[in-house]
């Protein structure tokens, strides 16, 4: 994605936050601006006013700097559902700590800017075809540091990713074709595990 389009990406999402008229907000990378095209989105979404803040590439400073340069603006959702970090390995470099401590400072500023919002943290989803993958661990070690943000009032971290699993730990191309962005039926899977979650507090 050129830098172009990704402040286009950004502009647009910047009006939808002016205009304010949305109950569930989802951010993050590609993997949740994946939802963009998705028939499923309206079916399962559509009643809630949603709006989806994921831009392919993004990390969590990326999403940080969004939120700080009008992605708030006069939004104020009942919900937000967060899933960010995967990227923060490959561009950035960092390590699992790293990546948990930068989700946590999104989870802060969004905390700070929607107190009223429960927030819906979703751990990373598995990467790389086999369980002993290099990214499949290293996303594991930043899962493993999530739980601690969860407050069990306005903060609930989720870990959904077994639901694109084989049972044996494998990542079938049926539910993520290159091991990191669902398919349609991915997409499906993600929300029949979280609309249970999300469904009574938006209602």
């Amino acid at each position: 994605m050129s830098l172009a389009q990704w402040f286009r990406f950004h502009a647009d999402d910047v009006d939808i936050a002016e205009a304010g008229e949305v109950d569930l907000l989802f951010v993050g990378d590609s993997i949740t601006h994946g939802w963009d095209g998705q028939p499923l989105w309206q079916e399962a979404f559509g009643r809630w006013r949603p709006a989806n803040f994921g831009i392919g590439g993004d990390t969590t400073s990326n999403v940080l700097w969004r939120l700080r340069h009008g992605g708030i603006g006069n939004l104020a959702p009942k919900v937000v559902v967060l899933m960010i970090g995967t990227n923060n390995f490959w561009v950035n470099h960092n390590e699992p700590a790293e990546v948990a401590d930068g989700i946590a400072a999104v989870v802060h500023l969004l905390r700070a800017s929607f107190p009223r919002a429960r927030i819906l943290v979703l751990s990373i989803f598995p990467r790389d075809e086999f369980p002993d993958g290099e990214n499949r661990l290293k996303v594991e070690a930043v899962n493993r540091l999530l739980p601690r943000l969860d407050d069990g009032e306005h903060v609930f971290v989720r870990d959904i990713g077994a639901v694109f699993l084989e049972p044996d730990g494998r990542l079938s191309k049926a539910v993520m074709p290159d091991f990191l962005h669902p398919s349609a039926e991915g997409y499906r899977r993600w929300a029949e595990a979280m609309l249970p979650i999300i469904t009574p507090w938006l209602e």
